[in-house]
C-alpha cells in the first residue's frame, strides 16, 4: 500500500508527539511527515504525558490549539496513551513518522508495536535523523531548574488530580530532604517514577528541631522550614496545619500559606492540646465537635483567593477507636463544608479499616479525593490503594527516620575508631554532597 498509491487516494501521515514545549526538532518532523501526505498528529492527553513524566504545562486544549496552528498539520486527534496502537488501527494511515531516535531506549518497544501494526494494512515507518542539539526533556529540566513562582506551584495539586489516578507525596523537612523528593526516580514495570509532591510535617519538623510534637514549634518557625522547602523546589507542597487553631487563626494561616504558593493544608479535627495521632486512647486526645470543624473548614475556604488552593479534612475517628459510622458522617459533614480532600487516618497494623471505609466512601454522591497516610500500616501496595479509590498517598516521616539511623550510626562509629575514616561508608562521598546543589558548580 505504502509504496503504490492511486493519486486520487488522500495519504495520511501519522505524527505521535507530546509537544509540552515546541522546538525546531518538532518542526522539522512536521516537515518531513508534510512531503508524504496529509498530516495528523496524536497528540498526548496530558493523562498519557503524566504516566512517564511531569504534568505538561500546558493542558491538552491549549496544546492542541498551537499544533493546529503549525502549517502543514491537518488534523489534531487525542493519543490516549503512549502506544499508537489504538489510534493507527482506527485511521489507518499511509505512513508513520518519527525521528530515529526512538530504536533505542524507553520507547523501542512502542516502535516495534508501530511497525508491527503497520503491516497489518501495508503502512510505511518513516524516520528522519533526530535532531540533534535539541531535547524537549532537556528544554523542560532547564525550565524547572529556571525556578516557579507560588501561583503556579499552587495550581499544580489540582493540575496532576485531573490526570494522574494516584499522586505519591513524600516527606521533606529541610531543603536537602526536599531536593530528593523534588529529584529522586526510579524504574518501574519499564518506566520512569518519581513523587509529585512534598509534606511538610509537624511531627518531622518538630523533630529535626529536637523538639516534642506539641505544637512547641511555633507558626513562624515552620513557614520558615517551608520557605527553605520551596526555594530549592518546583513540586506542589501539602502541610501539616494540625487542628488549625482557633476558626480566627485558620483563616489567617489559609492567607499565609496560599500566598506562598503551598497547594493544601491538612487540618485534623482533633480539639485541645497537640498529642500525636499514633498514640491513640494512650494519651488524652478529644475529637472537635462536627459543626464547630466544619465551620473552620468554611472560614478556611471563604478567605482564600485562588480557586486552586486545598483544605484537606484529617478524620481522627479511627484513630480514636470511634468507628467507622462517625469517620463517615464526618466525611459526608466536612465535604459539605467546602473541604477539598478527605484524609481517612489509622494507626492499625493492617489497611482493613481504611479499605472498609473506602468501600462506603465510594457510595457518597459527592466525593472529593481520599489520602491516606500508611505509616504503621506501611506493607500496602499503591496498587491495591489505587483500587480501593485512594487518590493520595503520604509518606509522611520516612525521610526523618531513614537519617536518624544513618547519622546516629557514624557519630558511633567515629567515637570507637578515634578517626572518621571507619564512618565513610555510612557517609554520602564529598564530590557528591557538593553536586546536590547546582550553584556549588558555578
Amino acid at each position: 500500500m505504502a509504496g503504490q498509491h492511486n493519486p486520487q487516494v488522500k495519504i495520511i501521515v501519522y505524527v505521535g508527539m507530546s509537544a509540552d514545549v515546541i522546538h525546531h526538532g518538532h518542526i522539522h518532523i512536521i516537515m518531513e511527515a508534510r512531503k508524504l501526505g496529509s498530516v495528523v498528529v496524536g497528540l498526548l492527553t496530558d493523562e498519557a504525558i503524566a504516566t512517564y513524566k511531569r504534568v505538561p504545562f500546558l493542558r491538552f486544549e491549549e496544546r492542541k490549539q498551537v499544533i493546529e496552528n503549525i502549517a502543514g498539520v491537518e488534523r489534531v486527534i487525542p493519543q490516549k496513551t503512549l502506544d499508537y496502537v489504538a489510534n493507527l488501527r482506527r485511521i489507518k494511515p499511509h505512513y508513520v513518522v518519527h525521528g530515529d531516535d526512538w530504536r533505542t531506549g524507553v520507547q523501542r518497544e512502542t516502535r516495534q508495536r508501530v511497525i508491527q501494526a503497520l503491516k497489518g494494512w501495508g503502512g510505511k515507518l518513516v524516520e528522519p535523523a533526530y535532531t540533534p542539539s535539541v531535547s524537549s526533556t532537556d528544554i523542560i529540566r532547564y525550565l524547572v531548574e529556571a525556578g516557579i513562582t507560588p501561583a503556579q506551584r499552587l495550581q499544580l495539586l489540582r493540575r496532576q488530580l485531573e490526570v494522574k489516578p494516584l499522586l505519591r507525596i513524600l516527606e521533606a523537612h529541610n531543603g536537602l530532604s526536599a531536593l530528593i523528593a523534588e529529584k529522586v526516580k526510579a524504574q518501574k514495570n519499564g518506566r520512569p517514577v518519581e513523587f509529585d509532591g512534598m509534606w511538610e510535617s509537624s511531627l518531622t519538623d518538630a523533630t529535626s528541631k529536637g523538639k516534642p510534637d506539641i505544637a512547641v514549634v511555633d507558626v513562624s518557625s515552620r513557614v520558615h522550614t517551608i520557605e527553605q522547602i520551596l526555594e530549592v523546589t518546583t513540586k506542589p507542597i501539602l502541610v501539616d496545619a494540625d487542628n488549625g487553631g482557633l476558626s480566627e487563626h485558620f483563616v489567617h494561616t489559609v492567607r499565609t500559606a496560599e500566598r506562598l504558593g503551598v497547594s493544601a493544608l491538612v487540618m485534623e479535627d482533633k480539639k485541645g492540646a497537640k498529642r500525636n495521632s499514633l498514640f491513640g486512647t494512650e494519651v488524652k486526645q478529644q475529637q472537635e465537635n462536627v459543626a464547630e470543624f466544619a465551620r473552620k473548614i468554611t472560614a478556611g475556604k471563604r478567605v482564600q483567593i485562588t480557586e486552586d488552593f486545598m483544605i484537606i479534612a484529617r478524620i481522627e475517628s479511627l484513630i480514636l477507636q470511634k468507628g467507622q459510622a462517625d469517620a463517615l458522617r464526618r466525611a459526608k459533614a466536612y465535604i459539605d463544608a467546602g473541604a477539598d480532600g478527605i484524609l481517612i487516618h489509622s494507626k492499625e497494623k493492617t489497611p482493613k479499616e481504611i479499605f472498609a471505609f473506602a468501600r462506603e466512601y465510594k457510595k457518597f454522591k459527592n466525593r472529593v479525593p481520599l489520602v491516606v497516610v500508611p505509616s504503621t500500616y506501611s506493607q500496602v501496595k499503591e496498587e491495591a490503594l489505587q483500587r480501593a479509590g485512594v487518590r493520595i498517598v503520604i509518606y509522611a516521616n520516612h525521610m526523618l527516620r531513614a537519617a536518624y539511623p544513618a547519622m546516629r550510626k557514624a557519630a558511633e562509629t567515629i567515637l570507637k575508631s578515634g578517626r572518621a575514616h571507619e564512618a565513610e561508608k555510612y557517609c554520602l562521598p564529598i564530590s557528591e554532597a557538593l553536586e546536590l546543589i547546582p550553584e556549588n558548580h558555578s
